[in-house]
């Protein structure tokens, strides 16, 4: 038992030190380790109970709660704020002081998971393979663009914002981050963590709640009733996001405050040290496959 709880924290730590990563989600790694659609399902369910709670139904909340696998969440939860605890300083150092080796690294990472992601789709067809290249061109697209920041925010503002940051966590290869800062959210939701605004915060954590329910629950129909449709569309997230990744001329780039993306720009190496950055992503992408 001890040995199982260890390790479902083992997980968490690595979907937590992923997710302290610009352009890496936990949900890629939950990917490679197999146990997405178990988290897929535990989230919603989870959600769900706290959907019911806020409607005031105590009975639905405890039977929502009771149904959900505590020994499957709460170890990865611990891993998960453990690694953000104690990774995010370093990762983010190593990112601005190695930013090409450090992207070349999860470049890497996310070749081997798209490896894996395709291993796992049980009847490949061209189908899949359209659905892919155009979910990966899409997104390759999106993350190219950058709204302006929002001064203020309405409420339902905040809530969409919630809403989506969250929805972007689970899915393989997309950053909350990057997508707050797409529709020009990030200072705007950076702003209410940083000022400890209880209303907008209120706000976001409401809209994340219902992200989580209804886009948790969507996914998980999905993948029960389209399941190599939904992995192909996954696998074609993972390839758009490798934009983020690309090691040249910035690594994966800082967000900043200021609603700043420099890890979108695509460039050959010129004189950057690109050998630690081709060698670390090919050890990464071997390791992970």
């Amino acid at each position: 038992m001890m040995q199982r709880i260890l390790a479902q924290m083992a997980r968490g730590f690595a979907m937590g030190a992923s997710d302290v990563v610009p352009g890496v989600s936990g949900g890629t790694i939950a990917l490679i380790l197999g146990i997405y659609e178990g988290l897929l399902s535990n989230i919603g369910m989870g959600a769900k109970a706290l959907g019911r709670l806020l409607k005031g139904d105590l009975s639905g909340f405890v039977d929502r709660l009771r149904a959900v696998d505590w020994a499957f969440l709460a170890p990865l939860l611990f891993g998960i704020a453990a690694a953000v605890l104690l990774l995010a300083g370093p990762i983010e150092t190593a990112l601005h002081d190695y930013p090409e080796a450090m992207a070349g690294l999860f470049f890497g990472l996310v070749i081997g998971s798209i490896v894996v992601a395709r291993s796992l789709l049980k009847r490949p067809s061209e189908l899949h393979v359209g659905v892919a290249l155009g979910v990966g061109a899409v997104t390759f697209l999106l993350l190219g663009l950058q709204s302006g920041p929002v001064a203020d925010p309405s409420p339902a503002l905040l809530i969409v914002a919630g809403a989506f940051a969250i929805c972007a966590m689970i899915l393989p290869g997309i950053s909350g981050s990057f997508i707050l800062l797409m529709i020009g959210m990030y200072a705007s939701v950076l702003n209410a963590v940083d000022e400890f605004l209880l209303g907008d915060i209120a706000l976001i954590g409401i809209g994340a709640i219902v992200g989580l329910a209804l886009f948790s629950s969507l996914l998980t129909y999905l993948l029960e009733r389209h399941h190599d449709v939904v992995m192909a569309a996954l696998i074609g997230l993972m390839l758009g996001s490798l934009r983020v990744l690309w090691p040249w001329p910035n690594g994966v780039g800082i967000i900043e405050r200021e609603e700043t993306i420099s890890g979108t720009g695509l460039e050959w190496p010129n004189g950057a040290p690109w050998i630690a950055a081709v060698l670390l992503g090919l050890i990464a992408a071997v390791a992970v496959i």
